[in-house]
């Protein structure tokens, strides 16, 4: 269990290298398994609109706008600072019985890139799989995390009334079917109440939601939405994780706003933060972003990312995302026992389209299928990025980030950071 790893945590090892300094990024062709991901092949790209098999999952999450249509979410001007620490960080954390590396981690898991930033300071930067830093990695459902942070900007500027605003104020077409009859915040929150199976497997309902947003001959997201339309519960009073929910709200942000959703993001994220590429995100083919997955961007972007919402909204000079909006989307909501760590989840719960860990300490996660993770301690100011082709989401060893990340907290939990 997650509680048993946080335990065994804090007596973990974890230093400094006293060695000489690494250069950073550290690039490596191989990696798990590399030979049946597709390393003799030099790690191919699935053709457009074929099912992808293992051999090209690499070329698949690193190349995702190649192989689909993609908004751009641009940059602006120079990028935001973030300095690499002049001794790479090296650390023993506890899992299956004994002390491993992150070299063994590496080793050990399929990731195709993973940071450790704190501050502003790189510390750990490593990528597999002849993945590159330049290299634009895909979130899966990472992106609802951003989704979430836009509906918070959106509110502040008045484009969005209010978070209890049902859906169908902003997707009139949406008027007759019960999302559209749905709050704005308990769509954030996954509780509905509309029937919606998903478990990460061919065949469910976000298998489903999937084909019909990624038909090059499809009808869009409307009418992908209305085909789920039976409410099992009130809303407010059953969480049950739906990526649907995402969809809803990303036309609730496009229609709000009267610009996509790539656009949005690179007005009022992207160029604001300082980000040093431009980033993509997918569409369907009415033109519609897909806000339940698929923005591609850099791993030090990502970072970038992560670190403002450590900092409670705040980058660049500049707050991003309203601070209240952050604290809200981060943390249980008062009263809401179906949110809560272990509630919502086995393990974890969650807020407005993020993951919240277990414990008093306020930590929170981004999470997208087949191992993408953002992991953020804002205390610490601490963030852990991993970009990885896990064939199945329910493949055990995904446990073992979290060995890793309480590990990294155990050394830095207590401590703050200069430029706080």
């Amino acid at each position: 269990m997650l509680h048993s790893v946080k335990e065994a945590a804090v007596g973990c090892v974890l230093t400094l290298a006293c060695a000489a300094a690494q250069p950073s990024p550290v690039l490596s062709d191989t990696g798990y398994a590399a030979d049946a991901y597709g390393a003799a092949d030099r790690y191919p790209l699935p053709a457009p609109d074929h099912t992808r098999t293992q051999k090209q999952f690499v070329g698949y999450y690193s190349h995702f706008d190649k192989v689909h249509p993609a908004d751009p979410i641009a940059k602006a001007g120079a990028p935001s600072i973030l300095k690499t620490s002049e001794r790479e960080l090296t650390m023993n954390y506890p899992y299956g019985g004994q002390y491993r590396s992150l070299n063994d981690y590496l080793d050990r898991n399929p990731v195709t890139g993973l940071l450790i930033v704190r501050g502003d300071t790189i510390l750990y930067e490593h990528y597999r799989y002849a993945r590159k830093d330049s290299d634009r990695f895909m979130s899966q459902s990472m992106a609802k995390t951003i989704v979430g942070m836009l509906i918070g900007i959106a509110i502040s500027e008045g484009a969005i009334r209010s978070v209890d605003d049902l859906a169908n104020v902003y997707v009139p077409e949406l008027a007759d079917n019960p999302y559209g009859q749905t709050s704005i915040r308990n769509l954030l929150h996954m509780s509905s109440g509309v029937h919606f199976f998903e478990d990460s497997n061919p065949g469910d309902d976000r298998d489903k939601l999937g084909h019909d947003l990624f038909d090059p001959h499809g009808s869009g997201a409307v009418d992908a939405v209305k085909r789920f339309d039976k409410r099992e519960h009130a809303p407010g009073t059953h969480f049950s994780y739906a990526s649907v929910e995402t969809e809803v709200l990303g036309l609730v942000l496009s229609h709000a706003t009267h610009m996509s959703v790539a656009q949005y993001a690179s007005e009022r994220i992207w160029k604001k933060m300082g980000m040093e590429s431009d980033a993509s995100w997918g569409r369907d083919a009415t033109g519609q972003n897909i806000t339940y997955c698929c923005v591609s961007a850099t791993l030090r972007d990502w970072a970038r990312l992560g670190l403002m919402l450590a900092y409670d909204g705040r980058w660049n000079g500049q707050q991003i995302v309203p601070r209240d909006w952050v604290l809200q989307a981060t943390s249980v909501a008062s009263g809401d026992d179906i949110l809560a760590p272990g509630k919502a989840n086995p393990i974890f719960g969650y807020g407005y389209q993020v993951w919240l860990l277990p414990g008093e300490r306020r930590m929170f996660a981004l999470q997208g299928m087949d191992g993408q993770r953002i992991i953020v301690d804002p205390g610490s100011k601490l963030v852990l990025v991993q970009t990885a082709v896990w064939t199945s989401d329910h493949d055990p060893g995904m446990r073992e980030i979290y060995a890793l990340w309480y590990a990294l907290v155990a050394q830095y939990g207590n401590h703050g950071v200069a430029n706080e």
